[in-house]
């Protein structure tokens, strides 16, 4: 029997917190778990840049994916791993819906679970925040935490 695998999307805020303990408690509860702890770095391709901004677009990727894991995905694995979880972190670029779902379907997870922030930008009004449109289009089941 394969492990049951959750993913687990953390963004740093208290909200990404419960939803990590709330995925170790159901680990514990299940058994022979993993957990995928994911940070997304939201990225759209509709953004505009200057030639000088592109020269600079690789530089600043991997700074934020070092800023990333030090700051959120490192902290939280060494804690899970320390807890005796089996764990993984990964950091990507781009769409998180999007990519959390391709997370679960790569790493074939029974669930996906992520915390509900209340802020609401402009961007979140006309194109949906990422809760909406990862519960809309998800392939396996969304646990939101509040």
């Amino acid at each position: 029997m394969s492990k049951t695998t959750f993913v687990v999307g953390l963004d740093g805020s208290d909200a990404g917190a419960r939803a990590l303990a709330f995925a170790k408690d159901r680990a514990k509860a299940v058994g022979d778990c993993r957990i995928v702890i994911c940070y997304v770095i939201e990225w759209s391709p509709f953004s505009f840049q200057t030639p000088e901004e592109n020269e600079q677009r690789h530089k600043r990727r991997e700074e934020e994916i070092a800023m990333a894991h030090e700051r959120v995905l490192d902290p939280a694995l060494t804690q899970a791993k320390t807890e005796g979880f089996d764990a993984v972190g990964i950091v990507r670029h781009g769409d998180a819906a999007e990519i959390l779902d391709a997370l679960a379907g790569e790493h074939g997870a029974k669930q996906i679970i992520i915390g509900r922030v209340g802020t609401r930008g402009l961007k979140e009004r006309i194109f949906g925040g990422v809760t909406g449109r990862l519960v809309a289009s998800a392939s396996v089941p969304v646990t939101i935490i509040p």
